[in-house]
């Protein structure tokens, strides 16, 4: 298996672990949470954010190894870095809503969440999941020759 043969199923697999991380967060997240579904969610979360810098770590080796003016001249390259950076500054909103809890799950507590908190961190993780979608047909159009 060739380096760039490696780097691509990495960088497939890392995309596999941020969508299912992702949809495991969603189905997670649910009002009167328990203790132990409170702590999990944040594991999740954490392990999502990993499999995130996964996924930019070998997107970038294959950008390198396969020339970066495949990809630098390609405007859906762009977009698709652009999707990116959304999808993460996104995604840090249900990350600190999940932080905050951490003084009563030291406690032994569950949290508690309000109506209002839990519908836009829910309406925010369906974004994700939503934009995430987009990601593999930027990827497929690009590979295709598409916008160059």
């Amino acid at each position: 298996m060739t380096a760039e043969a490696l780097i691509a199923y990495l960088h497939f697999l890392s995309i596999l672990a941020v969508a299912s991380l992702l949809l495991g967060e969603l189905l997670l997240y649910r009002p009167g949470l328990t203790l132990s579904q409170a702590r999990l969610l944040g594991k999740v979360d954490l392990a999502y954010g990993g499999a995130a810098l996964a996924a930019l770590a070998t997107g970038l080796l294959r950008v390198f190894a396969k020339g970066a003016s495949f990809y630098l001249d390609n405007p859906l390259f762009h977009a698709k870095w652009t999707l990116f950076v959304l999808i993460a500054l996104v995604s840090l909103v249900p990350t600190v809503h999940y932080m905050r809890w951490r003084p009563a799950l030291s406690e032994g507590r569950a949290p508690v969440i309000s109506p209002g908190a839990f519908r836009l961190v829910r309406r925010l993780l369906l974004v994700e999941v939503h934009l995430l979608a987009l990601m593999p047909l930027l990827g497929v159009l690009m590979s295709r020759g598409i916008g160059r």
